[in-house]
Order: structure tokens, then C-alpha cells, then sequence
């Protein structure tokens, strides 16, 4: 539950909650629904519910016993803003994130709009990246949703990339993410799609990062594109 990733831009992960519900077309093949199902088959006490929304109220300090600092994806296996998480555990997880300073954490959601709300409510320390699921055109709205968070950090997952994007607003945003869907049933993604994405970035001097063609095999399939892998992480300080 506090372990070590092998998600290209993160290093680990913390999930106080699992489970989650489908909300839009990224959704369809979702990873942590079938991971879930599967420690769920294998008796794995954390998963009893399955992939039906549960709290780990027991794994909340866990990062403050991580002394050496990470870059830690909050809730890989659910999404934090989801209508049934209550804002006061979300509250407590924001102060177990002010309190571990020595980590960056990464949030990412697909629900923009509850974030938005609940967003006044909550401290942002400077250690918390805020950052919203775009996988095609017809959830850009969440982009906007993300410029109203108080983060310093704010970043877009676009992943997977279910079509092209052929003009992004990326003001007030500080780094994007593209890649490919992986694992059964994937579907493709266009390299045009993601050199399109990728000039953008370059032209609104917003960092990119590519994380994956994808595929049925991925491994097969590697990150590099046009000769080139692209690692770029937002600067550490946002004015």
C-alpha cells in the first residue's frame, strides 16, 4: 500500500483510499480496477471491498515514516476527490501531507469539479501537486477546473491519449504528461497526437513528459519518441 512504483514519474505510491467508480471514456480499461480484482482473488486483506470505494484510515501516517524523500502518487489505486471520499478525511490527508515536507506528492483526479469546490477548504503546501486525467478533447473543461486549485504545482496526466488535442490551454499549468493506454483491450494512440501535444508544451514553456507508447505489451512498445526520451519535471519553485 506504501510501496515503491514503477509508474515512470513518480517513486512510489500511497493509497489511504482504494477503489473508485468509472466517470468517462479513460475509465473503460481502467488498470486499478483490475488489479484490484485481482489481490481481491487473492485474498488480499486491503481489497475485501474489491474495487468498491474504501478507507484505509490506518495508512494515513505512513509517509511520515518514510524518512528518505519521494515523489509520491497519492491514491494510484482510487481518486481522491470521489464523491463518496468525505472532505474531512481528505483534510487529513492534506495535513499528513503538510506535515511530511521532505516529500513531494502528486494527486491526480478525473472528478475537476468536486475538486474545484472543496479546494478552498483545504491547505495547499507548497509539497502538494495538484494535477487533472485529460485523455481527449471532450474533457478539457477539467483543465480550467485545475486553474482555479491554489498549487503551486499543477500538472495534467494525459493518459491515455484517445485522440488528438489540437489546441491546449496550458496557462497557469506547470507540467503535462502523455501516454498510451497499456494492458487488454488497449487502444491506440497516434504519434501525431502526441508530437502535436508535445510542441505545445515546448511553445508555452510548460515541461513535458512522455510516459509510454502503450500497448498490449508496452515494454515492447518503450517511450522514446523521435529518438528521444522526454523527462522533464516542473521547476521546484513556482512563483
Amino acid at each position: 500500500m506504501g510501496s515503491s512504483s514503477n509508474i515512470e514519474w513518480t517513486e512510489a505510491t500511497w493509497n489511504p483510499v482504494t477503489g473508485c467508480t468509472k466517470v468517462s471514456e479513460g475509465c473503460r480499461n481502467c488498470y486499478a480496477a483490475r488489479m484490484a480484482n485481482r489481490l481481491h482473488a487473492m485474498d488480499n486483506p486491503r481489497y475485501k471491498n474489491g474495487f468498491n470505494l474504501t478507507l484505509h484510515h490506518d495508512l494515513l501516517e505512513a509517509p511520515l515514516k518514510w524518512k528518505q524523500p519521494r515523489r509520491i502518487f497519492v491514491n494510484s489505486m482510487s481518486d481522491l476527490f470521489h464523491k463518496d471520499v468525505p472532505l474531512d478525511f481528505i483534510k487529513d490527508i492534506f495535513e499528513i501531507m503538510e506535515k511530511a515536507h521532505w516529500h513531494t506528492f502528486q494527486i491526480l483526479t478525473k472528478r475537476s469539479d468536486r475538486l474545484m469546490e472543496l479546494a478552498p477548504n483545504l491547505r495547499w503546501p507548497a509539497n502538494v501537486w495538484q494535477g487533472v486525467s485529460v485523455e481527449n478533447e471532450n474533457v478539457t473543461h477539467r483543465i480550467d477546473h485545475l486553474r482555479n486549485v491554489n498549487a503551486q504545482v499543477r500538472f495534467l496526466s494525459i493518459e491515455p491519449l484517445l485522440g488528438p488535442i489540437e489546441k491546449i490551454d496550458l496557462r497557469e499549468i506547470h507540467w503535462v504528461i502523455v501516454g498510451g493506454e497499456s494492458g487488454p483491450g488497449s487502444r491506440e494512440m497516434k504519434p501525431d497526437w502526441v508530437r502535436n501535444l508535445r510542441d505545445q508544451c515546448i511553445e508555452q514553456n510548460v515541461a513535458f513528459f512522455f510516459k509510454q507508447w502503450g500497448g498490449v505489451q508496452k515494454h515492447r512498445t518503450g517511450r522514446v519518441i523521435d529518438g528521444r526520451t522526454w523527462d522533464e519535471y516542473p521547476s521546484l519553485i513556482i512563483n
